[in-house]
């Protein structure tokens, strides 16, 4: 991320009111957006999911989700946008954690965030790291993932079935997700 410019970088309830103000009519289309970098904001979202300003968690989840919603990514870094300021923050693994699941015809993941989404071609599963350390996403939005929780991936993995390799798998939304890295 770039380092801060001339104008000061917005603090974050100034970021949390823009984004308060854009998302009255639903979520933010953040996607559309693409004004002046500020600077980096001293945020970080750590591989549990927990947020932090100023090294300290973020105890309201209405913020969390606040931020949430206006969170962007742009190559490997990410940044919370609104449609005059755009603030760099730092990301340790996936933005998200997918939480829980409804496993039926079609696997419905729920984030820490509120976010539900159905895996399918356009929220994917992907397995990475090894065999013995296998860590899954789903794909939540515009290139922003959510890290799979551990009890929810057990449960994912109880509902797979073995392809004709023995390898095992899950259906979603007409798309077939092997669930092994």
């Amino acid at each position: 991320m770039g380092e801060n410019t001339d104008k000061s970088v917005s603090d974050a309830a100034g970021i949390a009111a823009a984004a308060g103000r854009a998302a009255k009519d639903g979520p933010p289309p953040v996607h559309l957006w693409d004004p002046p970098f500020c600077g980096d904001l001293d945020m970080e979202i750590r591989a549990d999911g927990t947020w932090f300003h100023e090294g300290t968690p973020i105890g309201r989840p209405e913020m969390v989700r606040l931020f949430a919603s206006i969170l962007k990514r742009e190559g490997d870094d990410y940044f919370l946008v609104t449609p005059v300021e755009k603030v760099g923050i730092r990301v340790v693994d996936a933005p998200f954690v997918a939480v829980d699941a409804e496993i039926g015809a079609d696997v419905v993941f729920i984030t820490n965030v509120g976010d539900r989404v159905s895996a399918g071609a356009e929220h994917a599963i992907e397995m990475r790291g090894t065999p013995q350390e296998p860590r899954p996403y789903v794909h939540i939005r515009r290139g922003l993932w959510a890290l799979i929780d551990r009890k929810t991936f057990y449960r994912l993995a109880d509902a797979a079935m073995p392809d004709e390799n023995g390898r095992m798998e899950l259906h979603s939304g007409g798309t077939v997700f092997p669930l092994e890295p």
